[in-house]
């Protein structure tokens, strides 16, 4: 079997090729002249949302028309794009905000670009997951992207407990509503680990909150907790690098049972998590706990 070989190089095939152009992830400033002169001159834009999208169009002057192309067109949609694409039609692809494909709407048309031989072309630009890592001060490198976690919270664990085995500082998006819950749920799992909060990442009222998830945890619980988040978290091989460079005494721990105690964890599961995270023996942080030596 010989692996497969497609030039995006203009003119290199009879067909149209299709474009991943990033969108501003909230400062406008941040589009690029390469995606404003490729939106200029494609045939098409299939966007995840032509309203969205038609407030950049207007305001970068680019008058080329669109389609709607999101999750509940998909199907619907992506063979009307094959055909025009073979017709040698350029598509320009994009999602409300950021890349395409990154918890957006993109990843089945590709595939049927490449199914098809269609040359697919992604241009650089923003992306709120690696500008939330760069500027966390956690480990940039290796790292691991997960999105947006499950809604049900057994779910939610499940894939928590997964991530916590990651030698890798790993990423999250959290919408406001949910941020605390996802934090509790982590803290749980995972024990007191490092984290940085990404708020409204590139726009007026950006900021990054870096501490620990018990810290994290105090601040979710603030009624005034608003914006989209990116939610950084450091790897197991970080956090256990961290706990065997330290020296704890008995206070000390005594005191994380108690953190994870308050955020609502039953004794015997608190006990168990900082046992595990300082590779102690549960009946020893037991009896710490209980001042029984």
């Amino acid at each position: 079997m010989v692996i497969s070989k497609m030039s995006s190089f203009k003119g290199a095939k009879q067909t149209g090729s299709l474009f991943l152009v990033p969108t501003p992830i909230g400062n406008l400033n941040d589009m690029t002249p390469r995606a404003i002169t490729t939106m200029q001159e494609v045939d098409l834009i299939a966007a995840e949302d032509t309203r969205n999208t038609q407030k950049l169009l207007n305001y970068f002057e680019i008058d080329t028309r669109q389609i709607s192309f999101h999750e509940h067109n998909t199907m619907q949609r992506i063979p009307q794009l094959i055909e025009m694409l073979q017709e040698g039609k350029n598509i320009a692809q994009v999602s409300d905000a950021g890349m395409p494909s990154i918890s957006d709407p993109g990843h089945e048309l590709v595939k049927a670009c490449i199914e098809n031989e269609i040359p697919v072309v992604p241009l650089p630009g923003p992306n709120a997951a690696l500008s939330a890592l760069i500027a966390s001060g956690l480990t940039p490198q290796p790292f691991y992207f997960y999105g947006f976690l499950p809604r049900k919270s057994t779910e939610r664990k499940k894939e928590i407990e997964k991530l916590g085995e990651l030698q890798a500082t790993f990423i999250l998006y959290e919408s406001p509503h949910r941020l605390k819950k996802t934090i509790k749920d982590m803290l749980e799992v995972l024990g007191d680990r490092k984290v940085t909060l990404g708020r409204e990442l590139t726009k007026q009222y950006e900021e990054f909150l870096r501490g620990t998830l018990s810290e994290a945890m105090e601040y979710a619980e603030n009624d005034e907790v608003r914006g989209e988040f990116v939610v950084v978290v450091e790897g197991k091989n970080q956090a256990d690098n961290l706990q065997t460079s330290q020296e704890f005494d008995e206070g000390n721990i005594v005191s994380e049972v108690q953190v994870l105690i308050d955020n609502g964890l039953k004794p015997n599961k608190a006990i168990k998590e900082i046992a595990n995270k300082y590779n102690l023996k549960k009946q020893e942080v037991y009896n710490k706990y209980h001042q029984l030596d």
